[in-house]
């Protein structure tokens, strides 16, 4: 691994000073955990000749619930996140999805808003400087030639972020700083289909709050990976449903590790007002394998990683539709 460049490092204590420093400083870059950046640094994936840490500024890592849902700072740990009382009853899917990432340590530094933002990742991509060099770079840094899809001119790394799936299900809106003033945005408005610019920030902007709603609708979250543990999903899928008189009134699928950006599944209100049977298994799986499109981004097959995103939305749906019947049951 190569030797860390050269930088210097501000620590801003509130945001509007943040803003101030990105735009006295033009190549600079936000860090919080710094649990991606810093290794991509490492790698010489990018030089910035300043980072401004975001870490001390209060508002950034706080948690609040009120009536109108919770607000999540951007810079909340994973594992402050995952231990909140709050979020635990009312988001286990979002806890899941915490969990989920790497190992505690990871946890411990990393942030949310960390993890909303995180690079997109490819075989070609996250390698050594002098590995990239010898393979004439690629499409997303110093190259030309996309060597997933040579023939494109499109990046297809994909993003591979736990955390985006399980906010979009809930539909979470996510609260951005910069200097054109603030805005608010429904998260997934954040993402664009491109592994080489797959974050719709404008220079020096940077995510400040994230919202969720006041009643959550019952959801899980689950990935697979290549370990058990630490690895970043090849497939992560996050359900929400409702369920009456065990038939589906309400249904949220969203996936991340596949495509160049999470995304929730269209086409998804043909699947509601039925029963969760094996039909109806089928007709899920089946529109999750046609909206998925892994490519050669990592080392197994992207075939593969398209059956089982499919395989995961069935368990958690066939999970999910067993729990909402029992309660509406028992109540």
């Amino acid at each position: 691994m190569e030797i860390m460049p050269r930088f210097d490092v501000l620590r801003p204590t509130s945001v509007a000073a943040a803003i101030d420093d990105s735009r006295r400083c033009q190549a600079s870059r936000f860090v919080a955990g710094g649990t991606d950046l810093m290794v991509n640094l490492r790698h010489g994936l990018g030089t910035p000749e300043t980072l401004i840490d975001l870490r001390h500024i209060p508002e950034l890592r706080e948690i609040s619930a009120g009536e109108s849902g919770i607000a999540i700072g951007a810079a909340v740990t994973l594992a402050d996140l995952a231990a909140n009382p709050e979020i635990r009853q009312r988001y286990p899917a979002i806890v899941a999805a915490a969990c989920a990432v790497g190992a505690p340590a990871h946890r411990e530094a990393g942030t949310i808003g960390g993890n909303l933002c995180l690079d997109t990742r490819c075989l070609f991509y996250n390698r050594s400087a002098w590995w990239r060099e010898a393979n004439d770079f690629c499409l997303k840094h110093q190259g030309e030639t996309c060597h997933v899809a040579p023939t494109g001119k499109r990046c297809h790394a994909a993003f591979s972020g736990d955390l985006a799936p399980a906010l979009l299900i809930h539909d979470a809106e996510i609260e951005i700083a910069g200097a054109a003033g603030p805005r608010r945005v429904p998260l997934a408005d954040l993402y664009a289909e491109d592994g080489a610019a797959h974050l719709r920030l404008a220079r020096g902007e940077f995510l400040v709050r994230i919202h969720l709603p006041a009643d959550p609708w019952p959801a899980a979250y689950a990935k697979a990976r290549t370990r058990g543990a630490i690895d970043f999903p090849l497939a992560g899928v996050a359900v929400a449903l409702r369920a009456e008189a065990g038939k589906v009134t309400g249904l949220r699928v969203a996936l991340t590790g596949t495509n160049a950006r999470p995304f929730l599944l269209t086409g998804i209100e043909a699947l509601e007002n039925a029963c969760i049977d094996a039909a109806w298994l089928d007709r899920l799986a089946k529109l999750v394998q046609k909206q998925v499109s892994p490519m050669r981004t990592t080392l197994l097959a992207a075939q593969y990683r398209r059956r089982v995103a499919s395989a995961l939305a069935q368990r958690l749906a066939r999970a999910l539709g067993g729990m909402v019947t029992e309660n509406s049951t028992a109540a």
